[in-house]
């Protein structure tokens, strides 16, 4: 229970009424009506070029604002009720919304292209394009790459009902999900995704292993739908990428993520070598907990005093407490959000699993959502999207094309979040059992962003691979998946979980295509931060800000080398990063040696 801090996040400040809100429904009609206007514009040939491109781009990025603004909105609707059908029927008519807009872009983005490389120098000179230089460049650099833009558009209206209507399919099948569970008291229930998944890390092993085994048995009910879902997302992607003239799946998360293939490659052979350090902290606690190999749901089960249940307002203070000794900018705001109820973290059923921050710019909020249960991954959670939150916050002022950062260094911030609570929550433990509680908690993360993430990326991959030649089965998806955990965990599980690919959100999302290698990014890059923060002591914090506020006008590259004179395409940085986690697995050996 909460007496401090609301469980549940308050959406009507932002437009009150729920699905049924009249202040929205006016957003969403300001928003075509604007898409309008956008088009009428780009009609128009006559007057300055620069005034013309100005008077396109203003609009452009006043409807971006209110688009992300809705898709947040009806976002955090449908996680907090997955049967809110209501909500669901917005999700279609933004997305219809975003097509329009999307197509209006496309013609945008053809103008750009159109205009020849002396005029477009001129162009950038002036006041109001110059803030946003790097985005425009990039807008126009990519439409060079695309097809004509009445085929793009095309794409964009047809992609409402097919590709994006399967990822929807994901929301339904989630909301048919039944996960049948039976109390040491003998009460029988029946949770939601969102409540079984807390049990999958539960620290009693008599609860996770039964929990484990019903997750497996009802995604594997519901694994015709997911694969059929699946196969049709990639294969809109496949067809798309063929016609645009793209040989690699990797062209177009590498290009969102604004970073190269060969900073990708250096990244995960650094992983690669690193990865040798975690092996004798995986035999370790498969010893502590009596296996002789850990199964899936044992990677994630705490080990100590991580099993003790913390309740809300207590991890909301302690999350603050730990952010105050870096950055007293970055615990009021964390104070506010917990205060003014930007979490919703009420442990109930109908919400989607996971967790997730979502970002409301114009009016210049953020929400979290989560299911708080009091365990010591929820409060890493929290901390994370606290992280993302604030990102968001120091960017407000920004025009909105440069608020645009890319998912990589959005998950720099979140991760650079969750090694400050971590980091100082255990150098401040006094007792032992807490300590190990909490390092375990902390080698866990790079267990995940290491392992865990590789074996996604591994798998989605070799399915893209294999979806190439035709429609993957059910049967080939299970043994794709499982093969690429094995792989990635250097075959160090015993049980593995092949629905994986069935129940994980980030498979089914089609705005963000390999929905992993990012988190993984962003967790050495704020490890690397952290670093660097520990050496400068007081007034890295404005430093870290600087940082963050350039994450929507430059590449990963440009900003590693501008903030921290490093060059991501080679080993050496991601080497030094990786290599922290040896540290602290060192330690956990010497603290488990005797138990």
């Amino acid at each position: 229970m909460s007496s401090k801090y609301p469980l549940q996040w308050d959406l009507e400040v932002i437009y009150p009424g729920g699905s049924s809100s009249e202040a929205f429904g006016e957003e969403l009609a300001g928003m075509e009506s604007n898409i309008q206007s956008l088009n009428e514009l780009m009609k128009e040939k006559e007057g300055l070029l620069s005034d013309r491109i100005g008077a396109m781009t203003e609009i452009a990025q006043s409807i971006l604002l209110a688009l992300r603004q809705s898709e947040s909105f009806v976002g955090c609707l449908i996680a907090q009720n997955v049967r809110d059908h209501a909500a669901i029927g917005l999700d279609d008519r933004v997305k219809t919304i975003a097509a329009k807009y999307l197509s209006a872009m496309t013609r945008y983005d053809n103008e750009l292209r159109e205009i020849d490389d002396s005029t477009w120098d001129e162009l950038m000179k002036d006041d109001y394009l110059s803030e946003i230089a790097f985005n425009l460049e990039e807008r126009r650099n990519l439409a060079k790459l695309k097809m004509a833009p009445e085929l793009e558009a095309l794409v964009g209206d047809l992609a409402v009902d097919g590709y994006h209507g399967w990822g929807n399919n994901y929301d339904v099948i989630v909301s048919r999900a039944e996960f049948h569970v039976e109390e040491q008291n003998g009460e029988k229930k029946v949770l939601s995704a969102g409540q079984m998944s807390n049990r999958l890390s539960d620290g009693d092993r008599s609860i996770r292993q039964p929990a484990f085994a019903e997750w497996e048995r009802e995604w594997s009910a519901l694994a015709d739908l997911s694969a059929e879902t699946l196969n049709r997302i990639a294969g809109f992607r496949l067809k798309l990428y063929g016609n645009r003239g793209w040989s690699s799946v990797l062209q177009e998360p590498l290009q969102i993520n604004r970073m190269t293939e060969a900073t990708l490659n250096a990244m995960w052979g650094a992983i690669e070598e690193g990865k040798n350090a975690l092996i004798p902290y995986l035999e370790r606690k498969a010893q502590l907990l009596g296996v002789e190999k850990l199964d899936w749901h044992d990677i994630e089960a705490p080990i100590g005093s991580a099993t003790r249940t913390v309740p809300f307002d207590e991890a909301a203070d302690f999350i603050v407490e730990q952010f105050r000794a870096f950055d007293p900018a970055l615990a009021e705001f964390s104070e506010m959000a917990f205060r003014d109820g930007w979490v919703e973290a009420e442990d109930r059923s109908g919400k989607r699993p996971g967790g997730f921050c979502t970002s409301f710019p114009k009016s210049e909020q953020t929400r979290i959502f989560m299911t708080f249960s009091g365990t010591a991954s929820n409060i890493s959670t929290l901390a994370h999207e606290l992280g993302h939150a604030y990102h968001q916050h120091v960017m407000n002022d920004l025009s909105a094309m440069s608020q645009e950062y890319a998912m990589n260094v959005a998950e720099t911030a979140s991760t650079f979040a969750e090694i400050i609570v971590s980091d100082r929550a255990m150098k401040a433990a006094t007792d032992e059992d807490e300590k190990l509680g909490l390092l375990e908690d902390k080698i866990q993360r790079s267990v995940a962003f290491f392992m865990n993430i590789h074996a996604r990326f591994l798998f989605e991959t070799r399915f893209y691979e294999r979806r190439s030649a035709g429609l993957v089965t059910v049967a080939e998806l299970n043994e794709l998946m499982e093969s690429a955990q094995r792989e990635a965990y250097r075959n160090m599980i015993g049980e593995a979980h092949p629905h994986f690919w069935a129940s994980k959100l980030h498979f089914y999302l089609t705005d963000v295509p390999f929905y992993n290698f990012p988190y993984t990014f962003g967790y050495l890059f704020s490890a690397g931060l952290y670093a660097r923060a520990i050496k400068k002591g007081e007034g890295f914090a404005d430093k870290y800000v600087a940082l963050l506020r350039d994450t929507g006008r430059l590449t990963v590259e440009e900003l590693a080398s501008k903030h921290l004179g490093v060059n991501l395409e080679e080993q050496n940085f991601w080497r030094d990063a990786v290599s922290l986690t040896e540290e602290d697995v060192q330690l956990f050996l010497e603290m488990t040696e005797k138990k």
